[in-house]
């Protein structure tokens, strides 16, 4: 039962914490508040994380666990090229949309502290992209894709998914829409890269 409970308090304390850091962001955010929200004290929390750094990392190590091995999977699956264009968009964007604090934590973590990602990597399921990199050169020499670095391609990918998202303030700033519209956007994103990306790499 106390190990049940172990589990049960951290659950709470990880679900209670995403969803302050998701209003207020990682400077935002207060302990004492995160503890309020999961329901226990703060002399608790800190028993199980004993900074506000180490939560923001577990709620992101337990975010990004249910992304990377969902990416990976459509990069090593048996898709077609443009399908893995069009899943991996779909499913990186799908996943932001729940999770938008992610993309702009990384960012920040990876400036302030450039090992963080070289625990991550060492993670079940993080994305590998050396079956994609062979599909790509396949295709390329049966002459359906334009000659393209598998390594460019998939920059591309991530920086058009990524970038809206990163830098949210100014996108909403530049084309003057609201948090509603924002989210229409980038549910319309979802086919609008994939399309882009895959009419630039084929032969016309």
């Amino acid at each position: 039962m106390k190990n049940l409970k172990n589990v049960n308090t951290e659950d709470q304390i990880l679900e209670a914490a995403e969803r302050i850091f998701q209003d207020k962001g990682m400077e935002g955010a207060r302990m004492q508040e995160i503890a309020d929200k999961a329901g226990i004290n703060k002399a608790m929390l800190h028993y199980y994380y004993r900074s506000k750094q180490l939560l923001f990392e577990a709620v992101f190590k337990k975010a990004f666990a249910l992304l990377a091995p969902q990416l990976n999977k459509v990069l090593n699956d048996d898709s077609s090229i443009e399908d893995k264009i069009k899943n991996f968009t779909k499913d990186y964007i799908s996943f932001i949309l729940k999770h938008p604090y992610i993309p702009k934590f990384v960012i920040q973590e990876l400036n302030r502290n450039p090992e963080f990602i070289l625990k991550i990597q060492k993670s079940k399921g993080f994305p590998n992209i050396t079956k994609f990199k062979k599909q790509l050169e396949l295709e390329i020499s049966k002459g359906h894709i334009i000659p393209i670095k598998a390594e460019q391609l998939f920059i591309n990918i991530m920086a058009l998914n990524i970038f809206p998202f990163v830098a949210k303030p100014l996108v909403k700033a530049f084309i003057s829409m609201d948090d509603k519209s924002f989210i229409q956007l980038m549910e319309d994103r979802k086919t609008e890269v994939s399309t882009f990306i895959i009419n630039s790499i084929k032969h016309h």
